[in-house]
């Protein structure tokens, strides 16, 4: 029987050790949080993910805690609608619960491990590396030259106890921040970026949220309500980092998915969707095909679809957090307002 050794037991880790084949694959998962969390933004489910689900097993599970997206509206800071989006059927799960589901789905003869990973597992047939942005395993096999970028802004995200206000889902655009207002199963889902000299990393969660109130203090009064009421207890903040592009996720028997492979920006929020598609992909392909030719396809099926999708969702967050050219985006969204609403891209659930 051949060996895996998943390092990372997130979204893509756990997605891929619940697909595999367990009559032909001996898995073990290793990941450094003893428990699931008990706090997490929600992530929209675009249809590519809710495909991979539904081959995970848990789809229905997952409709089933988490609203529909529907209909929300690009906006400026002082709440005026640019471009109305229509999210369809997509739906936006609690990160919490899409790990619980996930972790649910892993069969009992997966063996699981708690510590961190600080280097590449050794002894395995294969390797995953599903350790995130700041992966030991893509840095201990491609080189520290791969290691996480930071950009110069933060993510602030949160949900509230109470009833999202329909007139205020969609996100809001300013002078070199955005924020958006979002349905959740527990009430309201919010997350705001923006450019902060308070680093990537240890930041503490009530000083930033102080630092949003203060830097959308002049932005329309459904952000300053839900600032308001934003507590630390159910809030998180985090730097925004992405990966360098490689030219493979594969390298001998180690094989990159989820953010490990290609950590984006979260504006076209489909992070957390592309690393449940990778899980799958990869699975799928380990469990009908040689492994060596696994990898090979699944390389080609993913590599270039993520890293488009990295630059689109680079692009877009530079026009969203526009500092200078801010004032020349207002005009031109203004012109380009139509009455009617558009099916078109839903911006920013984090991933």
């Amino acid at each position: 029987m051949e060996t895996i050794s998943i390092a990372g037991g997130g979204i893509a880790g756990l997605a891929l050790a619940a697909c595999l084949d367990q009559d032909r694959f001996e898995v073990s998962v290793t990941e450094q949080r003893p428990e699931l969390p008990a706090v997490g933004t929600v992530l929209a489910m675009w249809p590519n993910a809710q495909r991979a689900l539904g081959k995970v097993g848990v789809l229905a599970e997952a409709r089933a805690v988490s609203p529909v997206i529907g209909s929300g509206s690009i906006r400026n800071a002082a709440g005026e609608p640019w471009i109305t989006v229509n999210g369809g059927q997509m739906f936006g799960i609690s990160r919490v619960d899409l790990l619980r589901l996930l972790d649910a789905a892993v069969p009992d003869s997966v063996r699981r491990t708690t510590g961190r990973v600080h280097a590449v597992p050794s002894g395995a047939s294969l390797v995953v590396g599903a350790d995130g942005v700041h992966s030991a395993v893509r840095r201990g096999t491609w080189g520290e030259r791969t290691a996480a970028r930071p950009t110069p802004y933060l993510a602030v995200r949160g949900t509230l106890p109470v009833p999202v206000r329909p007139e205020h889902v969609g996100e809001y655009w300013g002078r070199g921040d955005l924020f958006g207002i979002a349905a959740a199963a527990a009430g309201t889902n919010w997350y705001a970026s923006y450019r902060s000299d308070q680093g990537a990393d240890g930041i503490d969660v009530a000083s930033a949220l102080e630092q949003a109130r203060i830097r959308y203090a002049g932005h329309t009064n459904a952000i300053r309500e839900v600032l308001a009421k934003a507590t630390p207890e159910r809030s998180l903040v985090q730097g925004i980092w992405t990966t360098p592009r490689l030219r493979s996720f594969v390298r001998g028997k180690v094989v990159l998915i989820g953010d490990a492979a290609h950590a984006m920006t979260p504006n076209l929020g489909r992070g957390a969707c592309e690393a449940l598609v990778d899980a799958v992909t990869l699975a799928e392909l380990l469990n009908a095909l040689p492994v060596e030719e696994a990898l090979r396809s699944y390389n080609r099926q993913r590599r270039l679809r993520t890293q488009l999708l990295g630059l689109a969702s680079s692009a877009l967050m530079r026009l969203a957090l526009m500092e200078n050219a801010q004032p020349l985006r207002d005009r031109l969204l203004t012109l380009a307002r139509r009455p009617k609403a558009r099916t078109a891209v839903v911006t920013g659930s984090a991933s």
